[in-house]
């Protein structure tokens, strides 16, 4: 679990053994709009992670 708080950057870490897309959703009660957000991860090869890394960094 990970808290959101409007106007802060927020990160967290994890190990997905398999890739895939992970789809989720807000996990507490927080307001008027709780149902509308959905979480979506993409979990990649770490050869893929890295050439994304690359291609960002190579066009800024």
């Amino acid at each position: 679990k990970c808290d959101a708080i409007p106007g802060r950057l927020n990160q967290t870490s994890m190990f997905i053994k398999r890739e895939g897309l992970y789809y989720g959703q807000c996990s507490e009660i927080c307001g008027v709009n709780h149902g509308f957000m959905p979480i979506v991860i993409e979990g990649v090869s770490l050869p893929n992670y890295v050439t994304w890394i690359y291609n960002k960094l190579l066009n800024q």
